[in-house]
């Protein structure tokens, strides 16, 4: 619908968010924080995005929890496919400078242990920004708190690096609303999964989370409300990745240009979906693959969200087995 709306008026979807193509402001649909004196009377999702959005931003590099970091850890099962595989590889290779590590969220030295191994890492081949990801498996703010003053005291290089923490916590705030005010004292605590209502956001603010991830896979009305609330109440953002390839890469890295996040954007197509983005590399070459640790959007042009359709020729495969209209 956004890109339907903007190709309908000839111009960039993002020149449609303002009061000129909007039928009504935000006062219709956002309700302040209740400790707040703002107003979203007179305000349209284009009063909260970047006036002059960058064209590189830095990109992320996500290291799962069973990423090999070390020659020990390979098997001998990995693909031979040209990409990396070792951590300090993938780095080499996209001259990386920011890593999202996962973490159990269940196992507190493992998961010290692993931000040590890939905090040495990244200490060494010159990263200078890391995020821990907790994957919503926490029950208590202890278990982190523990995690990152332990860190601080023994590792305090790797300590200073890591940016925000990601979402320990269970992404039901309404069942599970946990005060973390003590995570957020620490490092700023950004909402991942519970971002996709912007009246979650709310909520989380209220129980002192202090930031928050947009996603595009959590619809772009939705990612664009609570843009607009997090930043009114001066909540920073990022805008993280659930593997985009092909077109959805466009609209996913658009959105943190245009969002203004705390360090570029979380895209993790190129480590997982590599050659599923070919046709789209011939056109946005520097879209698919991070180069000096950067993706650049400065091919991406036209109306809607500028997906260029007509320039990319994609043969699809027959359907499997018999196909009948009903």
């Amino acid at each position: 619908m956004h890109d339907a709306y903007g190709n309908l008026l000839g111009c960039d979807v993002y020149q449609t968010y303002g009061r000129d193509h909007c039928g009504r402001d935000l006062s219709a649909i956002l309700t302040p924080a209740d400790d707040s004196k703002i107003s979203f009377a007179g305000r349209y999702v284009s009063d909260y995005l970047v006036a002059t959005p960058p064209v590189r931003l830095m990109a992320w590099h996500l290291v799962g929890g069973l990423d090999p970091l070390s020659p020990a850890d390979l098997t001998g099962a990995e693909p031979k496919d040209g990409y990396p595989v070792l951590l300090r590889d993938w780095i080499d290779a996209d001259g990386l400078k920011c890593l999202k590590v996962k973490l159990r969220g269940n196992d507190a030295d493992w998961d010290y242990e692993r931000l040590v191994q890939v905090g040495e890492i990244a200490v060494q081949c010159g990263v200078t920004a890391l995020s821990a990801d907790f994957n919503c498996t926490v029950g208590e703010s202890a278990y982190v708190n523990n995690t990152l003053d332990r860190l601080q005291a023994e590792q305090p290089v790797i300590y200073e690096r890591i940016l925000y923490v990601e979402q320990p916590f269970p992404y039901d705030l309404e069942n599970f609303p946990l005060d973390v005010r003590s995570v957020s004292a620490r490092k700023p605590l950004f909402l991942d999964e519970s971002a996709h209502d912007w009246r979650f956001v709310r909520l989380g603010r209220s129980l002192g989370w202090t930031g928050v991830a947009l996603k595009t896979c959590k619809t772009q009305t939705g990612a664009l409300l609570s843009l607009s609330w997090a930043k009114a109440h001066g909540m920073p953002l990022m805008v993280q990745d659930l593997t985009n390839p092909m077109l959805a890469q466009i609209p996913h890295v658009r959105l943190a240009a245009h969002a203004g996040t705390i360090r570029g954007v979380e895209t993790n197509a190129m480590q997982f979906y590599p050659e599923a983005s070919q046709a789209e590399a011939t056109i946005h070459p520097g879209l698919y693959r991070r180069r000096g640790g950067q993706v650049d959007l400065s091919t991406i042009a036209g109306a809607g969200f500028g997906y260029r359709l007509t320039e990319i020729q994609r043969t699809l495969p027959e359907p499997a087995g018999e196909f009948q209209r009903g």
